[in-house]
C-alpha cells in the first residue's frame, strides 16, 4: 500500500492551495456544531430556567445565524472538492491507459483493462471524494464537539472521550481484516471481468463447438466466487456496528449516569443538556461518518487504487519482470525451429543462394552470437525466439531472416502458424524472448513509438478507424499533409471514389457507419502516406475482393521502400518477389516457383498436392518487377529439425 500512500500524498501536496481553502470553509461549516451545545446551555440556564425567555430566544437566534454560516460553508466545500478530486482522477486515468496501451504494444494485452477503465477508475474517484469529505467532516466536527465540551467542563469531555477512543481502537484493530476482504473482492471482480470478456469475444466459436453449457458453467463459477467474497465482506458490517455502538452510543448513557456527579461538580441542567447536544449532534454523526466512510469507501479506495497502480506499472514496464526463459535445446514442436529455419544444409548458419536475403539459424544446441544487419537491409532478424507464456512451446525458434531494402516479401502458412506473430515482432508490438530485430538498420528493442512509426507502418487485419474527420483518419501519421498529396495517393490506390462517397476530407466518420472493407481501404491509404520505408500488411485486405486486393498490393509494390505481406490469399504469393513459408517445422525462403519445386507443404497450400514441380500455364506469373533485391536462385533441402 506504500504506492497508494505515495500517490495520495503527492496528489494532496499538489493541491495544497485548494485544501487550505477547503479547510477554511470546513471550519465555517462546523460552526453550528461548535456553538450548538454552548448556546443551548446559555439559552436554558440564563434564559428559560431563569424566567427570561427573551434571552433564551436570543441565544437560539445566534445559533440560527451560525447555521446560515454553516450552510454557506457546506456549499463552498463541495464546490472546492471537485478542484481536488478531478485532477487526481485524470492522473490515474492516464496511468491506467498508458499501462494498458504499453501492455498491448508489448504483446501482453489485458482483458481486465476494460473493467479498470470503466469501473475501477470511477470507483476510486468517487471513494476518494467521499473519503476526503468523511475525514474532513470527522476532524472538524469531532474537534468542534470536543472544544464545545471543554468549554462546558473538562469532566464532561472525559466522560465522552473514553468510550469514543475505545470504539476507535476496535475499528483500528479490525481494519486490516477489512482491507484483506476488500482486496479479495477487487480481485474476484477482475477475474469475473476476464471470464465475461473471454466468453463474449468467443461466443461464435463457443456456439459452433457446442460448448455453451460448459462456458456458462465456467462463467457461473466466477459469479459464484464473487458472491462468496461479497458475503464475507458483508460480515464486517457487524464489526462496524459494534464500533458505532461503543464509540457513538455508549457516551449517551455514560453521560446520563454521570449527571448526578456532574451536577454536584457545579454543572447546571443547561450544561448537561448542552453536553448531550454535542454528543448526539457532533460526536455521534462524526464517528458514524468516519466508520462507515472508511470501512466502505476508504477500503475500496485503498485496495482498488493499489490494484490499479500495480497493474499499470506491470504493463508499462516500471516494475521488475522475470528474465526471458532459457532457450530450448530440443525440438520445438510446432515452432519455426532453429535447425529447420534455413535455406541451406543442416547445421551451422545457412543462407539462400544469391544476395536476395537469408533465412537461417545458429548451430543446434549453442547459438552463435547475433551479427549486425547487412548494409542496405530493410529488415533483419537474428536468432529470434518468441513464445506466448513462459511454459508455452515457441512459435518462432531461433529464426534468422534478412530482407534487403526494396524487397517485396510475402509470408504464407497455415492459420495459427506464426505469421501475425512474426509481423508483430517486426513492427515492435511484440518482443522476442531472445534474439534481435532490426528495422532500417536500427534495433526495434528500446525504440520509442515515434521512432518505430518513422521506420515502419503496420496495417493489421482489423483496421483502425476512429470517430473524427476523414482528414484526421488519413493524415495523422503525417499531420498537415496538403490535399493534393492525399488526392494523388488516393488516385494511385484507386480510392478517389470512396473518398468522394464518404463526403470529402472534412466529413465526419463514425467507424460503425463503415464496412470492414472501407475501413481497410482507409487504413491502407494512411499507410501509403506514412513516411515509413517498411510497410507490413498483416492480412490487411482480407475484407476486400480479390481484384481490389490485387490492385492495392500492386500499388504498394510500386511504392518506394520495402513491402512485407502476410498473405490472406495464396494469390498474394504469385505477385511477390520472394515468398517465406512457415509450416511449423521449417521456414523456407524462395520464389513462388522455387517453393513449388521444393516444398510439398507449399504445393498443398496453393492447391497442387504433390503433383511435382511443374506449374500449370494458367497460373504462371511474374513477381513484382523493379525491386532492387536480386532473386535467390536454385533450391536447397530443408535442414533436419
Amino acid at each position: 500500500m506504500t504506492t497508494v500512500t505515495g500517490m495520495t500524498r503527492a496528489a494532496l501536496r499538489d493541491r495544497r492551495a485548494q485544501l487550505w481553502r477547503l479547510a477554511g470553509w470546513s471550519a465555517a461549516e462546523v460552526l453550528p456544531a461548535a456553538l450548538s451545545g454552548l448556546l443551548t446551555a446559555h439559552a436554558v440556564d440564563s434564559g428559560f430556567l431563569a424566567g427570561r425567555p427573551g434571552v433564551g430566544l436570543a441565544w437560539l437566534a445566534l445559533l440560527g445565524l451560525a447555521v446560515l454560516v454553516g450552510a454557506a460553508g457546506t456549499h463552498r466545500s463541495y464546490a472546492l472538492l471537485g478542484e481536488v478530486v478531478e485532477p487526481f482522477r485524470d492522473d490515474l486515468l492516464r496511468r491506467v491507459v498508458r499501462g494498458a496501451v504499453a501492455g498491448a504494444a508489448g504483446g501482453r494485452a489485458d482483458d481486465a483493462a476494460v473493467a479498470r477503465l470503466t469501473h475501477q477508475v470511477e470507483l476510486v474517484r468517487d471513494t476518494y471524494a467521499g473519503l476526503l469529505m468523511v475525514v474532513r467532516g470527522f476532524l472538524f466536527a469531532f474537534g468542534a464537539a470536543v472544544l464545545g465540551l471543554l468549554s462546558l467542563a473538562a469532566p464532561v469531555a472525559l466522560v465522552v472521550a473514553v468510550p469514543v477512543l475505545a470504539g476507535l481502537g476496535l475499528f483500528a484493530v479490525a481494519l486490516p481484516v477489512m482491507v484483506a476482504r476488500q482486496r479479495e473482492y477487487v480481485l474476484s471482480d477482475e477475474r469475473l471481468g476476464r471470464a465475461v470478456v473471454t466468453a463474449v469475444t468467443g461466443h461464435r466459436d463457443v456456439t459452433a463447438s457446442g460448448a455453451r453449457d460448459r462456458v456458462t458453467d465456467w462463467v457461473g463459477a466466477s459469479v459464484d466466487a464473487q458472491a462468496r467474497v461479497e458475503r464475507r465482506l458483508a460480515t464486517m458490517a457487524a464489526t462496524r456496528g459494534l464500533t458505532l455502538a461503543l464509540g457513538g452510543w455508549l457516551p449517551v448513557p455514560a453521560l446520563l449516569l454521570a449527571t448526578p456527579w456532574l451536577v454536584r461538580q457545579g454543572l447546571g441542567p443547561g450544561a448537561v443538556l448542552g453536553a448531550l447536544v454535542y454528543v448526539t449532534r457532533g460526536v455521534q454523526p462524526a464517528l458514524h461518518s468516519l466508520v462507515q466512510g472508511v470501512a466502505a469507501g476508504g477500503l475500496r479506495f485503498a485496495v482498488t487504487l493499489d490494484r490499479l497502480l500495480k497493474a499499470a506499472a506491470s504493463f508499462d514496464g516500471t516494475t521488475d519482470r522475470p528474465g526471458p526463459p532459457p532457450a530450448p535445446s530440443a525440438s520445438p514442436g510446432a515452432a519455426v525451429a532453429c535447425g529447420s529455419a534455413s535455406c541451406g544444409s543442416a547445421g551451422g548458419d545457412a543462407a539462400c543462394p544469391g544476395a536476395g536475403g537469408t533465412v537461417g539459424c545458429g548451430s543446434t544446441g549453442s547459438l552463435a552470437p547475433p551479427t549486425a544487419p547487412r548494409a542496405g537491409s530493410a529488415l533483419s532478424l537474428r536468432a529470434v525466439t518468441f513464445r506466448y507464456g513462459p511454459h508455452a512451446d515457441p512459435v518462432l525458434d531461433h529464426l534468422d531472416l534478412e530482407v534487403p531494402a526494396g524487397d517485396h516479401l510475402v509470408i504464407v502458412g497455415a492459420s495459427g502458424i506464426g505469421k501475425s506473430t512474426l509481423a508483430g515482432l517486426v513492427a515492435g508490438v511484440l518482443h522476442p524472448q531472445s534474439g534481435t530485430v532490426h528495422v532500417g538498420g536500427s534495433p526495434v528493442a528500446g525504440a520509442t513509438p515515434r521512432q518505430l512509426a518513422d521506420r515502419r507502418v503496420l496495417i493489421p487485419q482489423e483496421a483502425y478507424v476512429f470517430t473524427g474527420t476523414l482528414r484526421e483518419n488519413i493524415d495523422y501519421l503525417v499531420p498537415g499533409l496538403p490535399d493534393d498529396a492525399m488526392d494523388r495517393a488516393a488516385a494511385r490506390l484507386g480510392l478517389t471514389g470512396l473518398l468522394a462517397r464518404l463526403g470529402g476530407y472534412d466529413a465526419l466518420l463514425r467507424p460503425a457507419d463503415l464496412s470492414a472493407g472501407e475501413r481497410q481501404q482507409l487504413a491502407l491509404l494512411r499507410a501509403w502516406l506514412s513516411p515509413a520505408a517498411l510497410v507490413i500488411l498483416d492480412e490487411a485486405t482480407c475484407h476486400l475482393d480479390p481484384a481490389t486486393e490485387a490492385r492495392l498490393e500492386g500499388a504498394f509494390a510500386a511504392r518506394p521502400g520495402t513491402l512485407v505481406v502476410i498473405a490472406h490469399r495464396v494469390s498474394s504469393a504469385l505477385r511477390a518477389r520472394r515468398v517465406l513459408l512457415l509450416d511449423g517445422r521449417a521456414a523456407l525462403l524462395d520464389t513462388h516457383q522455387g517453393l513449388l519445386a521444393r516444398s510439398p507443404a507449399y504445393r498443398a497450400l496453393v492447391g497442387y498436392g504433390d503433383q511435382g514441380t511443374t506449374l500449370p500455364e494458367a497460373v504462371t506469373t511474374n513477381p513484382t518487377r523493379g525491386r532492387s533485391a536480386p532473386l535467390p536462385s536454385g533450391s536447397a533441402p530443408r535442414s533436419s529439425p
